[in-house]
């Protein structure tokens, strides 16, 4: 896949373009826009992080970032649709109508290692210290996204080892972990991002140091805490991710209720894992159908091991104020998920008149998905649920209106 044609350059690698498969044409126009423009001007750009990583595996990269020695002002001449944002580190973003290329100037990290522990809880530490693509590459987090893809010769530069891990589908942390763990702990949840949607091994290092230091999440920010946690749900491959998250700890940390449910009702083999194997099949069509899965039914799925050992009234809520009261998750997931629970009651038992106005709440489509997924998660029988999904087909959408206004 790589080849074996490579030169030194520094303390680089350099694969040549016969060496990997990137092709220009798998890149995003805009993204080439960026690169070509700041080349011409005698600016180093290079494509950056995820994208690069997705390409070398033949992936669709979401995003397309770039990183350049343009500093944030030039930047700003150059293109008329940039736009700087950040306080402590200066981002451009390229807009292309809803589009944005991210730019980024090389940046290094100007503290010590002591300076970067002792700030840890303060979260990552940004600053305006601009430096070379080598220097941007040590602080980025793990091997497989430190990879920069040179459009002048159409050669990928690799400072830390990523080319390799790629290969041997390993996630790496780039330097010491314990010390790249204590300075941005949401980087562990990163790893476990990555090592559950790519279906990559975290090396031993790495697991150890996430296992060592699984506590300090919880001096990270709860509104990264929060999104991170969603992001485990994308691409359908949760089951993984959240296995990772309570192997390590960190799911004891930030949900020690779900933790102790999922001990209870069998650890490795609890039932929990089965409710996110099926929204991960959920998760793939609704991918695939350009869709996406609500938060809120996410939430519902990931609390429900916690709410069949309660099995107590009233405790849909008690079981979602724990994400809401550690993660802070919006208010819309929060309701959302609670009445997600509580329709199991109703949805069990064939619609009847009286009970099939429920047809016309507005999340009945992602109720009918819940019980769905806990009726195939735990082995039931569909045919209550099918009933409901056939009520609701043929009543049809366009009915709605008029049957709230004859309710």
């Amino acid at each position: 896949m790589f080849g074996f044609l490579k030169k030194k350059a520094n303390r680089s690698v350099v694969y040549k373009r016969q060496d990997h498969c990137i092709s220009r044409k798998n890149i995003d126009p805009d993204a080439l826009k960026v690169l070509y423009r700041l080349s011409s001007m005698g600016f180093t750009a290079y494509l950056v992080g995820g994208g690069v990583r997705d390409l070398l595996m033949g992936r669709k990269p979401k995003d397309f970032d770039v990183g350049t020695s343009a500093k944030p002002n030039e930047l700003r001449k150059i293109f008329r649709n940039c736009f700087l944002i950040g306080r402590r580190f200066r981002l451009a973003q390229i807009r292309f109508g809803a589009k944005v290329i991210e730019t980024a100037t090389f940046r290094q990290n100007s503290q010590s290692v002591g300076e970067i522990i002792e700030h840890a809880a303060e979260g990552p530490q940004e600053d305006n210290t601009f430096g070379t693509p080598e220097t941007d590459a040590y602080r980025r987090d793990f091997t497989v996204n430190g990879l920069f893809y040179d459009i002048k010769d159409f050669s990928v530069i690799d400072w830390v080892g990523g080319m390799k891990d790629i290969k041997n589908r390993v996630i790496r942390a780039i330097g010491d972990p314990n010390i790249r763990f204590q300075e941005d702990p949401v980087r562990m949840m990163r790893a476990v991002k990555f090592s559950s949607r790519l279906g990559f091994t975290i090396e031993r290092k790495t697991f150890a140091a996430m296992k060592r230091h699984h506590a300090c999440i919880l001096s990270a920010s709860q509104p990264r805490v929060c999104e991170e946690v969603f992001r485990l749900f994308t691409y359908g491959h949760s089951a993984e991710a959240f296995k990772l998250m309570w192997r390590t700890g960190m799911l004891g940390d930030l949900l020690p209720e779900l933790a102790a449910a999922i001990d209870k009702t069998g650890g490795e083999k609890s039932v929990e894992w089965k409710y996110l194997e099926v929204l991960d099949e959920l998760e793939k069509i609704r991918e695939k159908e350009g869709l996406e899965v609500s938060n809120g039914l996410r939430a519902a799925v990931l609390m429900t091991a916690l709410l069949k050992v309660e099995r107590k009234d009233g405790a849909s809520r008690r079981v979602m104020q724990t994400m809401l009261t550690t993660l802070k998750i919006p208010k819309t997931a929060y309701f959302t998920a609670v009445l997600l629970m509580e329709s199991r009651v109703r949805l069990c038992k064939p619609p009847t008149k009286p009970r099939s106005r429920f047809i016309y709440n507005r999340d009945f489509l992602d109720a009918l998905d819940y019980n769905r997924i806990l009726v195939r998660a735990e082995g039931g029988d569909e045919r209550t649920v099918n009933a409901w999904a056939d009520l609701y087909d043929q009543k049809g959408i366009n009915n709605e209106c008029e049957e709230l206004v004859q309710g």
